[in-house]
C-alpha cells in the first residue's frame, strides 16, 4: 500500500530539512522559544478532497500530569532526515497540498490586520502554534489581533464578531468544533479564510493543518509493524481513542491509522473511546483496563497525544504501564519523555505545531493581498521515535 520513496525525494527532502533547520535558527522556535524541531519536508499521503482537519492533536490540553518538557534546538543533518524517513514506514511520495515550511519575508504584512482565534493557549500543542504564528506575524510586520476562544465554541463566535468590528482583512480560525463554522463564518468579516486542523466551512479559502490520513498511516505503520516483528501480531486488544467533536479529521487520521496497522497485522478485539484530552481518556481508559483483566499485549492508538497521556496514567494507577503499548500523533513536548525513555511508547508522528506559523502566516498575507492560494496547505510529516527524537528535539526534566 505505501511505495518506497524514491531517491529523488529523499535528496530533496534531506535539502529542505537542512534548509529548515537554519531558517528555524535565525527566526527563533515556540513555547517561549524552547521547542524547535526540524522541519522536514517529507512526503505527505496522497491528499483527498476531504483531508481536512486534525482534531486536536492539536490538541492536548496541559493537565497536572502532562506537563510538557522544555527543549532546545536539535539541529538536522540530511542523514537524519533519510533515516528518520525510512524508520517511519516507507513513506508515500509527495502529495498536492503539501508544503514546505518558510519564514515569512520581513515587512511582508506592514499595514495588514490579520486575525488569529485560537482553539486554547491552555493546550500544549496550541500554545506552540500560537506562539509559532504571533512570530512570524511580528517579522513580517503585520498588526496581529490574537483572539483565545478556550476550547468553547461560544467564544469563537465572540472573536468572529470582534474581527469584524475591529477590521480584520483576514483571519485564521483554529476553533475546536466543527458543527459552529458556519454560524463563525456568518459573524465574522467577509475576508479570506484559513482553517488550521479543524474545517471551517464555508469560508475558508483554505485549509492548513495535518495531512490527516497519512499521518494516521504512519503512527499505525509503526504500530503494525511492531507487533509483527515482536508478537507476530498475537495480542489481546485494540484501542483507539478518537475525537467526535473534530469528525471529518478523526475519520482521516484514524482510518488511516487502522490502514497503516492492518498492512502488518489484522485488528482484533476493536475498542473505540471518546477520548482526546487527558482526563476523559484516563477515566474511560481505567475502565477498559478492568475489562481486560491478565491482558498483557493491550495496543493503544490515538488521535494526539494528549489521549496517550491519559491512557499511561490510568495504566501507572493500575500498576499495568508494562500492559500497554502505544503509538500517538503529534509529537508535542508532552511526548517527548515518554518516546524517549519508555520502550512501550512505539512513536508519534510528528506535527512540528512550533512551526504551524511558517505555513499560516505567509499563505494568509498572500490571500489578505488578494491572491488566490491553494485549498491545501499540509503539514509534512514524520515518524519520531526513540531511536531518532533527538535529531529533532532535545527532552529536558524526564
Amino acid at each position: 500500500m505505501l511505495m518506497t520513496i524514491h531517491r529523488r525525494a529523499r535528496i530533496a527532502l534531506a535539502l529542505s530539512l537542512v534548509s529548515g533547520a537554519a531558517l528555524l535558527a535565525a527566526c527563533g522556535g515556540s513555547d517561549d522559544d524552547a521547542a524547535a524541531p526540524a522541519a522536514t519536508s517529507e512526503a505527505a499521503a496522497p491528499a483527498t478532497s476531504e483531508a481536512a482537519a486534525p482534531a486536536t492533536s492539536e490538541a492536548a490540553p496541559a493537565t497536572s500530569e502532562a506537563a510538557p518538557a522544555t527543549s532546545e534546538a536539535a539541529p538536522a543533518t540530511s542523514e537524519a532526515v533519510a533515516e528518520s524517513t525510512e524508520a517511519a514506514a516507507e513513506t508515500t511520495e509527495r502529495a498536492e497540498g503539501v508544503v514546505d515550511f518558510e519564514v515569512v519575508e520581513p515587512g511582508s504584512g506592514a499595514g495588514l490586520k490579520l486575525g488569529y482565534i485560537s482553539l486554547g493557549d491552555s493546550v500544549p500543542f496550541v500554545k506552540l502554534v500560537s506562539d509559532s504564528i504571533k512570530k512570524q506575524a511580528e517579522i513580517a510586520g503585520a498588526e496581529l489581533v490574537f483572539c483565545d476562544s478556550e476550547v468553547d465554541g461560544q467564544k469563537a463566535l465572540n472573536c468572529a464578531k470582534s474581527f469584524k468590528t475591529q477590521g480584520v482583512q483576514a483571519y485564521l480560525n483554529f476553533q475546536v468544533d466543527q458543527k459552529l463554522a458556519g454560524a463563525i463564518c456568518a459573524a465574522g468579516p467577509d475576508v479570506p479564510v484559513i482553517a488550521i486542523d479543524i474545517v471551517q466551512e464555508p469560508c475558508q479559502v483554505s485549509f492548513m493543518g495535518a495531512a490527516n490520513e497519512y499521518a494516521g498511516m504512519v503512527s499505525g505503520a509503526a504500530m503494525g509493524k511492531y507487533a509483527k516483528d515482536n508478537w507476530n501480531c498475537e495480542y489481546d486488544a485494540y484501542v483507539s481513542l478518537e475525537s467526535t467533536a473534530a469528525a471529518d479529521a478523526n475519520r482521516l487520521r484514524m482510518g488511516g491509522n487502522r490502514k497503516g496497522f492492518e498492512q502488518f497485522c489484522p485488528i482484533v478485539n476493536e475498542k473505540i473511546l471518546d477520548a482526546d484530552r487527558t482526563d476523559p481518556a484516563r477515566t474511560k481508559f481505567a475502565d477498559t483496563l478492568t475489562s481486560l483483566p491478565g491482558k498483557k499485549r493491550i495496543i493503544v492508538v490515538a488521535i494526539n497525544d494528549d489521549g496517550i497521556v491519559g491512557a499511561l496514567a490510568a495504566a501507572k494507577t493500575a500498576g499495568r504501564e508494562g500492559d500497554i503499548f502505544v503509538a500517538g500523533q503529534g509529537a508535542d513536548p508532552t511526548s517527548w519523555c515518554g518516546i524517549q525513555n519508555n520502550p512501550n511508547w512505539i512513536g508519534d508522528a510528528a506535527y512540528f505545531p512550533e512551526k504551524y506559523g511558517e505555513i499560516a502566516i505567509p499563505w494568509l498575507i498572500r490571500a489578505a493581498k488578494g491572491e488566490t492560494i491553494p485549498e491545501q496547505l499540509l503539514v509534512p510529516h514524520v515518524l519520531v521515535d526513540k531511536n531518532n527524537i533527538l535529531d529533532f528535539y532535545t527532552p529536558t526534566d524526564c
